[in-house]
C-alpha cells in the first residue's frame, strides 16, 4: 500500500481511545511509508490524523471541496491540499489517489463516503480494500445492520466479505498487507 484513505469525522470523538489510535496508525503510516489521504480539514479527528502524520514528516494527501474550506477549516500544512468543486468530486479523488480505505469513526459523511466505496466494490468498479476500525465498538450498531440485512435476504452473505471490520489495529495491519 502507497496510500491509504482515512474516512473520519470532521468532529472530535469523546472516546479518548480514537486520539491513542490516531497516533498509533499514523506512527505506522510514517514507518511504513504510506501516505495518508483525507478530506483535508484541520478540525476533528480528520486534523488530528494530519497533525500526528504531518509531525511525524509523511505523506499526507488532503482533498477538501471549496464549500467547506471555511466551516472545515482547510489545513495548511499538508503536502498537498486538492480544491475540488464538490462533494463527489472529492469521494472520486480520494478514491482515485488511494490504493486502500481505512473507516475510523465519524458521522454522515463517513457514513456516506464508506457506503460509497462499499458500493462501487460491490459493482466491481474496484477490488481495493476497505477496513472498519471499530474502535471501542464504535460501529457494532452497524454491523450488525448489515447481519441483519444478510439474514434478511437484502444483503447477499459474499457481500459481506467485501470489506473486514476489526477493534484489532495489528488485524487491520495485516489486511492491508496482503
Amino acid at each position: 500500500m502507497k496510500k491509504i484513505c482515512i474516512f473520519c469525522g470532521a468532529f472530535e470523538s469523546k472516546d479518548p481511545q480514537v486520539d491513542l489510535e490516531v497516533k498509533n496508525v499514523m506512527g505506522y503510516f510514517h514507518k511504513h511509508s504510506i501516505g495518508l489521504v483525507y478530506g483535508g480539514a484541520a478540525i476533528g479527528v480528520m486534523g488530528k490524523l494530519a497533525n500526528e502524520l504531518v509531525n511525524l514528516g509523511g505523506e499526507v494527501i488532503g482533498v477538501l471541496p471549496r464549500h467547506l474550506m471555511k466551516k472545515e477549516i482547510a489545513h495548511a500544512g499538508l503536502t498537498k491540499l486538492h480544491i475540488v468543486t464538490d462533494m463527489h468530486e472529492r469521494k472520486k479523488m480520494m478514491y482515485e489517489l488511494s490504493d486502500g480505505f481505512l473507516i475510523f469513526p465519524g458521522g454522515m459523511g463517513t457514513l456516506d463516503e464508506f457506503f460509497e466505496i462499499l458500493t462501487w466494490k460491490q459493482l466491481g468498479l474496484h477490488q481495493k480494500p476497505i477496513a472498519i476500525f471499530n474502535i471501542n465498538g464504535y460501529f457494532d450498531h452497524l454491523l450488525a445492520f448489515f447481519n441483519n440485512a444478510i439474514e434478511q435476504g437484502l444483503i447477499r452473505e459474499e457481500n459481506r466479505s467485501l470489506f473486514i471490520a476489526s477493534s484489532d489495529w495489528h488485524e487491520i495491519e495485516e489486511y492491508f498487507s496482503r
